[in-house]
Parts: structure tokens; sequence; C-alpha cells
């Protein structure tokens, strides 16, 4: 959320209360999803570095994206926008990193076992690259803070699945966890929609713009990821690795108890 001038779509620049209460929400999801697990001893630090590069660039990320709110809300548009320009440097970070991690969870595990190893890849990865494409979407409209609020925020929505997918009965959803996960996260950008009904009477295009692309490419990804050429890649990439040794559809392990 780099600072700018006023324009004819942001009247003025305050009304930022909603949007901080929605960054820190989301933030607490996914932190919370991932402290939970280590908690209950889902998951360890013991794993390959890959895994601790991308948590450090992600988990930075959430420090960037509420930093960008707090310093709009107390009105300090010179801080905001230093965190609006280290965006820029983070946000392909995190897709080069997001997508290396795909691969490298592929070929360990395959994915958890409650996903399908396809869907896991090629749709994740997919998201990794609508979160990139909106955010810089949404800092290139800087300057109307209509769309760029509620384009970081459809971004960040998609960020909140790994978050929400580790404090969901996901064994129990199967064979459609992949499609709850998904669709919970599309809670975030409704409740700006409704907001926005409720405040303006109108909801905002950004609105629609993000999660139709966000509806769009999630759609898309998954008929690819079921399509011989999809499965081919996926088959190709984690031949001779542990991920291939579990099936390819999501499956409960023999003995599983929540």
């Amino acid at each position: 959320m780099a600072t700018a001038a006023a324009s004819p779509d942001s009247a003025i620049r305050g009304n930022t209360r909603f949007f901080t209460i929605m960054a820190f929400v989301m933030s607490f999801i996914i932190v919370a999803g991932f402290s939970v697990n280590l908690a209950m001893g889902r998951s360890s630090f013991d794993v390959p570095l890959a895994y601790h590069i991308h948590g450090v660039i992600f988990m930075s990320w959430l420090g960037i994206y509420c930093g960008q709110h707090l310093t709009a809300s107390s009105g300090n548009w010179s801080l905001h926008a230093k965190f609006g320009k280290l965006a820029y440097l983070w946000v392909p970070l995190m897709v080069i990193f997001g997508t290396v991690i795909m691969v490298v969870v592929a070929r360990r595990t395959g994915g958890p076992f409650f996903f399908h190893v396809s869907e896991f890849l090629w749709s994740n990865t997919a998201l990794v690259w609508l979160f990139g494409g909106l955010t810089f979407w949404a800092l290139r409209r800087r300057r109307y803070t209509g769309w760029h609020r509620r384009l970081m925020l459809c971004g960040m929505a998609i960020l909140t699945g790994p978050g929400l997918g580790r404090l969901l009965p996901l064994p129990l959803m199967i064979p459609n966890a992949w499609l709850i996960t998904t669709l919970c996260t599309m809670i975030f950008p409704v409740i700006g929609m409704i907001a926005d009904k409720r405040s303006q009477g109108r909801v905002h295009p950004a609105y629609w713009w993000g999660l139709g692309l966000y509806i769009a490419v999630f759609a898309i990804s998954v008929a690819i990821s079921h399509t011989s050429f999809g499965m081919g890649i996926t088959e190709q990439l984690i031949a001779g690795t542990p991920g291939a040794e579990r099936p390819m559809e999501a499956f409960l392990p023999p003995g599983f108890t929540m």
C-alpha cells in the first residue's frame, strides 16, 4: 500500500480501520495455523533448508503487510511509502520461493495426504503467481486508494490458505479438501464486498476483479491438473522421488486418527 496523492477514486486517505483490522485478522490466521500444527507435533523445524527460506520470506511479508496498514492508520505516509518500495522487492521473492517450495514439497512428500498431488502442485503454484499479480497491480494503483487497498486484500486472502488448511479438519473433507480450503479463503474478499455495500451502497470494482480472477485461476488450474498434460507434468516432476510413492489422489494413511 504505497502512498500517493489523492485522486478521484480516493477522495481521502482516511477510513483505514477496516483494512487494518482485516490485515491483522488474516495475518493472525496464518500464524495460528502454523503455530497450532507445530504445538500439536504435526510439523517441526527438522526440514530441508528450502522450507526455512520459504518460511522466513513469507512470514516477513506479514510484517510488511501489517506495517503498511499501521503506517496508513497513523498517517505516517513517508514510512508507508518505504514499506511500499520494500514490497516491490519482496513480492518477486515470494513468487520465486513459493514456486520452488511447491516443487520441493511435491518431490519430498507429494504434498499433504488430504490433497490430490497434481491439484496441490498446479493450483498452489498458479495461486502464488496470482498473488504476485494482484499485489503488483495494487502497488501500481497506489494513487487510487480504493483499488489499491482492495486488490492488496484480495492478494493477501490467497496467502491465508496454508493457515486455514492447518486449522480445518481437512482429512474429514477428502476428496474436496482443496476446494473447501480455497473457498474459505475467498470469504475475506466477500467480507470486503459486504463492508463496501453497507458503507458506500455499492461494491468497488476492485473486488469483482480480484475475486473474479481468483475464482478463474483456481478453476483453470484445477482443471489443468487433471488433464493428461497436467498429470504428465506432475508425474515427470516427482518421478523417482518419495513423492511418487504415495497415491496421486487424496487418501487417509493406514491407522490415521485425528
